[in-house]
């Protein structure tokens, strides 16, 4: 499980700023989507919606991380 995780974190940090930046706000979406789909009865298995928020703290994490590098922070 753990390198399940650590391969799509991976995966995130080879992408650029702009197209992590749009990597969250399709995740966004996609909670919205499954929030929808619980409200209506219609998603079957409600663990995605962990899952999403799960990707969307590693994308923002990781958007942290490099706005502190960038500032010049040694973290």
């Amino acid at each position: 499980m753990a390198k399940k995780a650590n391969a799509q974190f991976s995966e995130l940090v080879s992408l650029d700023d702009g197209r992590l930046g749009r990597e969250l706000e399709d995740a966004y979406r996609q909670l919205f989507t499954l929030r929808l789909q619980v409200a209506t009865r219609q998603l079957q298995n409600v663990k995605e919606i962990g899952k999403t928020k799960r990707r969307i703290s590693r994308i923002k994490t990781l958007q942290r991380q490099r706005e502190l590098t960038a500032a010049g922070g040694t973290r």
